[in-house]
């Protein structure tokens, strides 16, 4: 077997000078946030792994593209690199830019779903199934158990129960099922992967019902990693070839290219169905901007096309998730429990196990990576009963299995350092766990509440 080494594949050519804070600056800062981390001032966070979303750092070549940049309206010829680029990595034969990957799932929804339709996905993802809803649609999540059990090290948690599809179209038919959506290293489940193989199966499946597939393949190389590293006989397949394998199994794909390519904003919708691309470069023009820049300007379009093939060089995804793996390590190692297996982009500590006498509706996550700031200056994201948002139909709120906060790692920007010193902070921060008080709603917004609303303690 390979030695896996996280060592970067690149050398730091310039930096960013970080204020550092005092307790009672970070104090100061939450109260005024909310506790909520989507409010803090970014100036005030020391190493901030709210997300892995647009905040990566760009390569020399990355950089250079942007001199390159066609602001033409219509035509740009960055857009026709982005285009080539798509194809030949991924597969696709038709693009329509976004400025973000949310930009995709808006366009996508509203051309499938009908009102009354189901859309079956490994996980629901926040923004995602805003947009099935929003479209009339209702979500219905067929991952496989174990990826509700945070302490379950099954290799492939991504993957999708063919049996809970079975049942679906019992139930409802498969008339009234637009298409299957699968995500590529689960955000929800704790980045984790779908295996190639299951993966082929849900091919399969949707063949037979007559069903598109959708691939929502914002972390793909990431799960082309694991592939490679725990799937027999890839072992010897590149990322690239493995990137490529996965998404030629897929009909349409939803991409934010803030995560895997590497560009401060950017995405787009994919697809091998010419009429379904007419279809989405009308709506483009309604939503985004013309079909030839959908939202994005030339230079961050010359940027994506570059990125995109840097994010399957085998080097760069393996140290990228490699750093990944050595901070789940060193909290593992603490006895500080998180999702197992280690995650792809993140590693997702467990409120629920290390906050046991804050009760579920309480926020335990929230709580969890308020506490975090204060004692160092270290932003996360909760990813929990927050997140979940309510029932649209009865108002009660959903209550996930994984009650998680979210450290997330940006590409190629932080060191071993932070690393080590994200560690610290929460084997501090655990060691006072019994002393971490709840949360309670001060403003509630109606949808997607985990951005903007804001809570109070609840004293005890």
């Amino acid at each position: 077997m390979r030695r896996h080494s996280w060592a970067e594949p690149y050398k730091i050519k310039a930096v960013e000078l970080l204020k550092m804070t005092t307790r009672e600056q970070r104090d100061a800062a939450i109260r005024e946030a909310g506790y909520n981390t989507f409010l803090l001032r970014s100036e005030d966070v020391y190493i901030d792994l709210l997300t892995d979303s647009g905040v990566g750092a760009m390569s020399d070549r990355q950089w250079a593209g942007l001199m390159r940049g066609d602001e033409a309206y219509a035509g740009s010829a960055n857009f026709y690199r982005l285009r080539d680029a798509v194809e030949e990595y991924y597969s696709y034969k038709y693009t329509v830019p976004t400025h973000q990957g949310r930009g995709a799932e808006n366009i996508l929804s509203r051309i499938l779903i009908s009102d009354g339709d189901y859309v079956p996905g490994n996980m629901y993802f926040t923004t995602t199934r805003l947009h099935q809803e929003l479209a009339g649609g209702t979500f219905v999540d067929v991952i496989v158990d174990e990826a509700h059990d945070s302490q379950s090290e099954h290799p492939f948690k991504g993957n999708v129960d063919i049996g809970k599809l079975d049942a679906l179209v019992d139930e409802v038919g498969a008339d009234s099922i637009p298409y299957v959506c699968i995500a590529t290293c689960v955000n929800m489940a704790g980045g984790q992967p779908i295996s190639l193989q299951n993966l082929r199966e849900v091919r399969a499946w949707c063949d037979e019902h007559g069903v598109r597939l959708v691939h929502d393949m914002t972390r793909v190389a990431e799960n082309a990693h694991f592939i490679q590293r725990r799937e027999q006989d890839c072992e010897d397949k590149s990322i690239r070839e493995i990137v490529y394998e996965i998404c030629a199994l897929t009909d349409v794909a939803t991409m934010s290219s803030k995560k895997d390519a590497m560009v401060n904003i950017g995405g787009f919708l994919a697809m091998n169905d010419p009429d379904l691309y007419e279809r989405a470069c009308a709506l483009v023009v309604v939503y985004e901007g013309l079909h030839t820049y959908g939202g994005m300007a030339g230079r961050d379009m010359e940027a994506l096309a570059i990125g995109i093939g840097e994010s399957v060089d085998d080097d760069h995804i393996h140290a990228r998730v490699g750093q990944v793996e050595y901070l789940g390590n060193r909290l593992r190692e603490a006895g500080i429990p998180i999702v197992l297996p280690i995650g792809g982009h993140a590693v997702f500590p467990d409120a629920r196990r290390m906050l046991p006498h804050i009760p579920q509706e309480r926020f335990p996550a929230q709580a969890l990576a308020a506490e975090l700031y204060r004692a160092s200056g270290v932003r996360a994201m909760e990813r929990g009963i927050v997140s979940a948002g309510r029932d649209a139909a009865t108002g009660e709120n959903h209550a996930p299995a994984l009650e998680l906060i979210r450290l997330t790692i940006p590409r190629r920007v932080y060191t071993q350092a932070h690393m080590d010193v994200t560690a610290e902070a929460m084997m501090d921060v655990a060691e006072r766990a019994d002393r971490i008080e709840g949360l309670r709603f001060v403003y509630e917004p109606k949808m997607l509440r985990f951005f903007q609303a804001r809570f109070e303690p609840v004293r005890s």
